[in-house]
């Protein structure tokens, strides 16, 4: 390593010869030292890592052991990080996430990913080719959800916003929405209870609470049903005292296209507009026009045919063409800063990519993230696809900015 020279406070190129680090150090050794510096208590670090108290102390003295000093005291009710512990930790948890990159990208290209994300879509593929009633398909795609818990962090309660039944997600007690999440679906299957895992993790990586209304859905409540559900719950939020610019709107798939149809509705009907709107895997043109419906890579997904179904339920007799129903059509000047998130290999990346050239031509402040991806509304699988994960969590640190925007002018103002 470097020298620190003494005059300048510079590395100077001498190196001092030292010993090679003991060769018996183990990553689970690093991991269970982290969990317990993190914790600073053994019991929650042993369940944290599903091992007992025992075998982990065994752990942290074998560590010590090889690097040849205590890292850390521990007394009958504290544990402390010595010194040299904490000069440890740092390094630890950047080798650890170094490893845990790797392997991550290693499982990627070596198929495992592919093959899990194949598994969880089986059932609905099976249930597609099977020629199923959309009851099936509802319930399907139920399952498919319920795989993922929400985060830990989060808490969920039933809340009224305006007549229309929703769940509100908290990350902690007394703090009011700033995000309005509508989920996918087609505009006839998903609900919010399934969707909990998805706008979980959006809140928590927004540090913020989020309204997800259970919009009604077609055939049973064709348009204008959903949007207009979605209006109501959105003026609940400004009832409830919340400042319009301090909200985002997002949504997944066929919520992508609500929460912008309802971004229109507002604008048409003179309502403050929210800060910013966050749109992952959109659908915003139900024409369909642009989808290959032979695409290069195999998807697990509903057939086009079904997907025309869905939007021939939604519309009953309604105009393909009106702007709130394929808002990719509309007038989208005005409109608050625009995140779009896209996945290459999805059959509906051009509604993406179309939306943010037609924003950005408008004068939309837009940004557009295209991920490495073949899987449409692949942030569903935010729990262990790394490409979903990092875009939850650009999306939350863009409502996260919306909202610290807010607050800025405000003591600006």
């Amino acid at each position: 390593m470097g020298v620190m020279d003494d005059r300048s406070g510079t590395r100077s190129g001498r190196v001092l010869p030292l010993p090679p680090a003991p060769d018996g150090i183990e990553l689970r050794h690093l991991r269970a030292f982290v969990a317990v510096a993190e914790e600073l208590n053994f019991g929650r670090a042993a369940a944290r890592l599903y091992i007992s108290q025992p075998a982990l102390s065994r752990q942290i003295r074998g560590l010590e052991r090889l690097v040849g000093c205590d890292l850390l005291r521990r007394s009958t009710h504290q544990v402390e990080l010595t010194l040299a512990g904490d000069a440890l930790l740092d390094r630890a948890r950047e080798l650890l996430h170094g490893v845990d990159d790797a392997v991550s990208a290693t499982r990627a290209v070596g198929g495992e990913l592919a093959g899990r994300l194949a598994r969880m879509w089986e059932p609905v593929n099976d249930l597609t080719s099977a020629g199923a009633d959309l009851q099936e398909l509802r319930n399907g795609c139920e399952s498919l959800h319920a795989q993922f818990p929400p985060p830990p962090e989060i808490h969920v309660r039933p809340v009224n916003t305006g007549g229309v039944p929703s769940l509100l997600l908290t990350t902690e007690a007394e703090q009011e929405p700033t995000l309005l999440f509508l989920h996918g679906g087609g505009y006839v299957m998903g609900s919010a209870f399934g969707y909990r895992h998805l706008a979980g993790a959006l809140a928590v990586a927004a540090g913020a609470s989020a309204v997800v209304p259970e919009y009604r859905l077609a055939p049973e409540h064709p348009f204008p049903a959903a949007l207009e559900d979605t209006v109501r719950a959105y003026l609940w939020m400004l009832d409830s005292g919340t400042d319009p610019q301090q909200i985002t709107l997002a949504g997944d798939s066929a919520g992508g296209g609500l929460a912008l149809s309802l971004l229109l509705s507002l604008k048409q009907d003179r309502i403050a507009l929210p800060g910013g709107i966050a749109l992952l895997c959109p659908g915003v043109d139900l024409t369909f026009e642009h989808i290959d419906e032979q695409p290069n890579e195999p998807q697990p997904a509903l057939s086009l045919e079904q997907l025309r179904s869905f939007v021939a339920s939604y519309l009953d007799g309604h105009p393909i063409d009106d702007p709130l129903v394929s808002p990719l059509l509309g007038d989208l000047t005005g409109l608050p800063p625009m995140l779009i998130q896209g996945g290459v290999g999805d059959v509906m990346v051009e509604d993406a990519q179309r939306l943010a050239e037609r924003a950005r031509s408008q004068g939309v402040d837009t940004r557009l993230e295209l991920y490495p991806v073949t899987t449409h509304d692949f942030q569903v699988f935010w729990s262990f696809l790394p490409e979903a994960a990092d875009a939850v969590q650009q999306a939350g640190a863009f409502a996260r900015d919306v909202r610290l925007a807010t607050g800025e002018r405000q003591v600006g103002s």
